[in-house]
């Protein structure tokens, strides 16, 4: 079995960002940054333009973006494993890590396998044949992209994040449509309050998206009302997912502690509660989920396990 002084779970932001840090501090990190169960590099590989990262003013792809973060993290001594973890022995130690293949003990171990946003089946959207090409499932991500300019949006769901969602979306929509299965939303009072009072928000109770149509990008939408049946056709220019996310921490098999929606706990910076364990971006963050959110704290994460591994007098 192979060993290691520092171990990345996950790729993206994060995990890139922590292994740029970690390498530059001699601590020889080692990343798998997955294979099979999505893309390596996260959700920003199933971005097109990205145009709110720093250092971009004409803006990236995702993947591209991704791409420079994988060379920066690899020109400084990062050995990158393209497997997905299967399982982890957090109970022992060193602690053991199993990919696909290769097998390895770690000293400490930064996890950073990020959340997957939640979609629906419905056609032309959950299928795909739209995705990032009006279909989304971040409004702060790309809301403000030229195709959604000046044209109906509609957000699917009914909790906070699907007001937020809208509202965000008011600035650059010319109308934006809440879909919303139920008679009344979820989100707490004063966010429906902003919602039913906001002048460019529209609510479409009883109702879900049942078709979603266009040529190279979404040109409309298929609502059905749930009571009625009745099928109405709208104009739209994007649909946007708010229905959740869920958090990438199944290979864990609940050996760390989570909030109640899952995502990992982290305790002074991105400690975790098993001693030498820390995590970083989205699999931690279930409030900003943005890719300069998560290289912070991916940043955070190696500096946090660096300072670990010296207290331990582990880092040589």
């Amino acid at each position: 079995m192979k060993k290691a002084k520092l171990l990345i779970i996950g790729s993206g932001p994060a995990g890139y960002t922590a292994a740029i840090y970690a390498a530059r501090a001699n601590l020889e990190p080692v990343l798998f940054e997955g294979f099979y169960t999505g893309p390596a590099g996260g959700q920003l590989m199933t971005t097109t333009e990205v145009e709110n990262f720093p250092g971009f003013p004409e803006g990236i792809t995702g993947p591209e973006l991704v791409d420079r973060f994988r060379q920066q993290a690899i020109r400084f001594g990062t050995e990158v494993i393209s497997e997905d973890v299967e399982s982890v022995d957090l109970q022992s130690y060193p602690f053991v890590v199993k990919g696909r293949k290769t097998h390895y003990e770690a000293q400490a171990i930064i996890v950073s396998t990020g959340a997957t946003a939640k979609r629906l089946e419905i056609p032309g959207a959950g299928d795909g044949e739209f995705w990032q090409k009006g279909v989304t499932a971040c409004a702060v991500c790309d809301g403000a992209a030229p195709i959604f300019r000046n044209r109906p949006l509609f957000v699917i769901g009914g909790g906070d994040s699907a007001v937020e969602e809208a509202t965000f979306l008011t600035k650059f929509g010319s109308r934006v449509y809440i879909v919303h299965r139920r008679d009344k939303l979820r989100a707490s009072k004063i966010m429906q309050e902003r919602a039913m009072n906001h002048p460019k928000i529209e609510i479409l109770w009883d109702s879900e998206v049942v078709h979603v149509g266009g040529d190279q990008v979404v040109r409309n939408v298929t609502v059905k009302n749930v009571k009625t049946n009745e099928l109405t056709e709208h104009e739209a220019g994007g649909l946007f997912f708010a229905i959740g996310h869920t958090p990438n921490t199944a290979f864990l098999n609940d050996q760390l502690e989570v909030h109640p929606n899952g995502y990992i706990k982290v305790f002074k910076g991105t400690h975790t509660s098993i001693e030498g364990v820390f995590a970083a971006g989205d699999v931690q963050d279930h409030e900003y989920r943005q890719a300069i959110t998560a290289a912070g704290s991916g940043c955070m994460s190696a500096l946090d396990a660096e300072r670990w591994l010296a207290e331990k007098g582990l880092d040589t």
